[in-house]
């Protein structure tokens, strides 16, 4: 008897290392989220990685070879990007930034109105209003591309920066944001000690609420700047003149005449590139003020 435990006994023992060698069940598991993350991140930087490596090639390099080895021809790529109709390429990122920024900043204080007022106020027809803003949510921009070319072009507002910027202000995504973070982060108790204090709503709201939104609020400007940056459609149904053109649309224009110059190719990937530094260098400062935002307001609390 007591030589059969002392011959089950290594057994046992060598079990035990054994499954002490390998990492647990558990944590095994947990690895195929992290995966997947990985992969969707590679899948997503892989585009932007080689627009970068292409805007450093030639004309020759770019054509010849297609690997993922730097080229030589930034600086010349840069030097025509510059000099091709006067500076065109600038003017176009100008536009785009007018239209991004100042969009978002007027869609942020729309949202900023709505969504408190969503979220303090009761009154008749609210939760209709609400599930109107949320079926726009859910509709595609390029339904209301064509009414919104009609209503403008009753107002002979059409090919003008208006155009452009007036039916970005209202966004139904960031009222929603607003609501549900207006909610989340005014206590009702604090606006009502705020009225009995004697304070007025407008006081209020710019003093009480408004601080305690700003996280809410950085996080619509930032979704909002990114959307109007990026979008191509409304803009390329309501302007005809290029000088108004944003940059999504100018650097279609130069793609489509790529098509008989093959010379232009560099000038849009390099455009392409250079487009995408404002929005990296955006979510690097507005991701900062967000933390920061967030941790004294946890500090507060």
């Amino acid at each position: 008897m007591s030589s059969l435990a002392v011959q089950k006994a290594p057994s046992a023992a060598g079990t035990t290392g054994a499954a002490q060698g390998r990492p647990p069940l558990r944590r095994r598991i947990a690895l195929v989220p992290t995966l997947t993350l990985v992969i969707g991140a590679i899948y997503t930087l892989l585009p932007v990685a080689w627009v970068v490596i292409a805007s450093t090639k030639s004309g020759h390099e770019l054509f010849s070879t297609f690997t993922f080895l730097p080229g030589t021809g930034f600086a010349d790529n840069l030097k025509d990007l510059n000099a091709y109709r006067d500076g065109v390429y600038w003017k176009w990122m100008g536009n785009s930034a007018l239209y991004a920024g100042l969009g978002a900043l007027l869609s942020t204080c729309v949202s900023a109105f709505s969504g408190y007022a969503l979220a303090m106020y009761r009154f008749r027809g609210r939760e209709a209003m609400f599930n109107i803003l949320l079926a726009g949510v859910l509709m595609p921009p390029i339904i209301l591309a064509v009414p919104q070319y009609l209503l403008l072009a009753k107002a002979d507002l059409t090919d003008s920066y208006l155009s452009v910027l007036l039916p970005q202000i209202l966004s139904p995504y960031g009222v929603y944001l607003a609501r549900i973070y207006a909610s989340a982060a005014v206590p009702a108790d604090v606006v009502e000690a705020g009225r009995m204090d004697g304070a007025s709503e407008w006081r209020i709201f710019t003093r009480v609420a408004l601080p305690m939104m700003i996280p809410g609020l950085v996080t619509v400007f930032l979704f909002q700047f990114v959307a109007v940056w990026n979008n191509f459609l409304l803009p390329y149904i309501m302007l005809s003149d290029d000088e108004k053109f944003p940059i999504t649309l100018g650097l279609y224009t130069l793609l489509e005449q790529g098509a008989n110059t093959p010379a232009l190719y560099t000038l849009v990937i390099t455009g392409a590139f250079l487009a995408v530094i404002p929005l990296i260098a955006l979510f690097l400062v507005i991701q900062r003020f967000w933390s920061l935002d967030l941790l004294s307001g946890a500090v507060k609390s």
